[in-house]
């Protein structure tokens, strides 16, 4: 299969970076002589649901959360055209509004970019728009507002994928403890790509810093530019290409890295055993789950070739795997394992159940154990599209179903279709042995940067071979389990008149020889040989 195109980079490789200030009217009209047909998709469904919050609210009942980054700049000019055309239908309208009527929520606070605090009040000027400053914490400032203002709904720029979205429909009421207000999401279904979309062919400012290399902007202290837009620069300074040249949508929030505060700055890193942070990361024992999905294993019609494969491959970067086990093709089931192994184990691995069949049913269970709906994920169908052609569709393809708020993709130009993951739990799609070393190779490559599946140090392992019998070696052997706590002591015969092996295995070798040495100690010279 050859590599794929990047739709975001063939979208906008013709678009001029020209921007001005469009009139309401002219916002609909881009959209509408555009020939983007999913873009025209996505601006009519939130359209529609502005209008249709417009009609329950008034004007003077709705509020407009603004924090100058690029999905609330999306926000703002479909609620600037929405407004318009609801007007329209009303039949009071000339297609000029000369301020934008609906109350603007703007939370200043110290951490922001200076960049993002200029935009914002900029496009306040710009756009006529009544702004609220609130330079509390979110929360408090909120039901401070509430109470002085009769807001009973605010437009919110969440999409899928932000931590927050978890849970969210167009329409949904404020969480408990929180003020009492509606959460309104028309673009709770934008993906990245839809986005620069609509801000590329409307032609509409936006926030320096995208066109320095950020995609998704925080605080001062957890953002950088996204290191994949980074270009080569005979200058010392670091250069980037703009947001909207980010080869994968998925991958906007790689931007968002942990940097320490001023107050982080001045104190001490904090003692671990004597390990500074990269040596204790290094030497910590990290767990895994695996689970199989297939009635075809457990019925014994197919052999399970991918789940002792997985325990090597974790064994092999010095991970223990904790749990191997194999579940039925049905979503409780699924559910049920996820749930208890992602809370003991660092990362789960789920193999089987991937596709559109009735009996695929991992994606599913995945999301029932994470409490979150399956909902369609349009750029993972661009791929599927990509692989199985236009039969593909969102309403037709469980296979582009994914967890609610809670997917990451991880593409990788050697794979066809990314792999899945949700927190940590990742889904393999690999059928066979060669797919997943394939699989397992782009893996390891992707975590380098991410660190979700860092390679510690590795195991190490002898075997000895014996002539004793179970009754003689098992008193010794249970002695030099408890000496040595830190070494995994197993036995296992490959027939039951053949030799005994034992095998010894742990992250020190210094420490394996001394357990071998102090069971030689306990037989006569000869009684056991090395195994290579």
């Amino acid at each position: 299969m050859g590599k794929r195109r990047n739709p975001i980079l063939e979208l906008f490789e013709v678009q001029g970076r020209k921007s001005f200030p469009l009139k309401d009217m002219e916002i609909d009209k881009a959209i509408r002589e555009s020939d983007d047909r999913r873009l025209k998709t996505k601006y009519n469904n939130a359209i529609y649901v502005i209008k249709r919050a417009l009609a329950l609210y008034t004007v003077d009942e709705v509020a407009f959360s603004f924090n100058g980054g690029k999905d609330s700049t999306v926000l703002l000019h479909l609620l600037r055209a929405g407004y318009f055309l609801h007007r329209v239908e009303q039949s009071c309208s000339n297609g000029i509004l000369t301020d934008f009527p609906i109350r603007t929520i703007y939370f200043e606070c110290t951490s922001v970019f200076p960049e993002i605090n200029t935009f914002t009040y900029d496009t306040s000027k710009t756009y006529g728009l009544q702004m609220d400053i609130i330079r509390s914490d979110f929360k408090s400032g909120l039901e401070a507002l509430l109470k002085a203002k009769p807001i009973r709904a605010i437009f919110l720029g969440v999409r899928i994928g932000d931590p927050t979205a978890v849970g969210q429909e167009q329409f949904s009421p404020s969480s408990p403890g929180w003020p009492p207000f509606m959460r309104v999401n028309p673009i709770l279904d934008w993906s990245y790509r839809d986005v620069w979309a609509f801000l590329l062919t409307c032609k509409v400012q936006y926030c320096s810093l995208y066109d320095q290399g950020y995609t998704s902007i925080g605080s001062i202290y957890d953002t950088v530019p996204n290191a994949l837009l980074s270009v080569s620069s005979t200058s010392s300074k670091e250069k980037f290409k703009p947001a909207y040249l980010l080869p994968d949508g998925r991958l906007e929030r790689a931007g968002r890295v942990k940097k320490n505060s001023p107050l982080e700055c001045t104190h001490s890193p904090a003692v671990n055993n004597g390990l500074d942070g990269v040596n204790s990361q290094k030497n910590r024992m990290f767990t895994a789950s695996v689970i199989g999905v297939g009635d075809e294993i457990l019925f014994g019609t197919v052999e399970d070739l991918l789940g002792p494969s997985l325990c090597g491959k974790l064994h092999s970067i010095g991970w223990l795997t904790s749990q191997a086990s194999v579940v039925r093709n049905d979503i409780d089931s699924v559910a049920e394992e996820v749930e208890r192994c992602k809370s003991t184990s660092d990362m789960v691995f789920l193999y089987g159940g991937v596709g559109p069949l009735h009996s695929d049913v991992t994606s599913a269970g995945v999301a029932k154990a994470f409490g979150v709906r399956l909902a369609p994920d349009e750029e993972f169908e661009e791929f599927l599209r990509c692989l199985i052609g236009d039969q593909c569709t969102g309403d037709r393809n469980e296979m582009a179903q994914l967890p609610e708020g809670i997917t990451e993709l991880l593409h990788h130009e050697q794979l066809g279709v990314p792999l899945i993951k949700c927190h940590n739990v990742i889904i393999l799609s690999a059928t066979n042995a060669t797919e997943l070393d394939k699989q397992w190779d782009c893996l390891i490559e992707l975590s380098g940067s991410d660190g979700f599946l860092v390679t510690i140090e590795p195991f190490s392992a002898k075997r000895l071979t014996t002539t004793l019998t179970d009754v003689e070696i098992a008193q010794p052997l249970s002695k030099l389990c408890l000496e040595f706590p830190d070494l995994y002591i197993g036995c296992f015969r490959r027939c039951r008149q053949g030799h005994l092996v034992i095998s010894f295995e742990g992250k020190d070798p210094c420490r394996i020889e001394a357990a071998i040495e102090a069971l030689c100690k306990k037989f006569n010279p000869g009684t056991f040989s090395e195994v290579n």
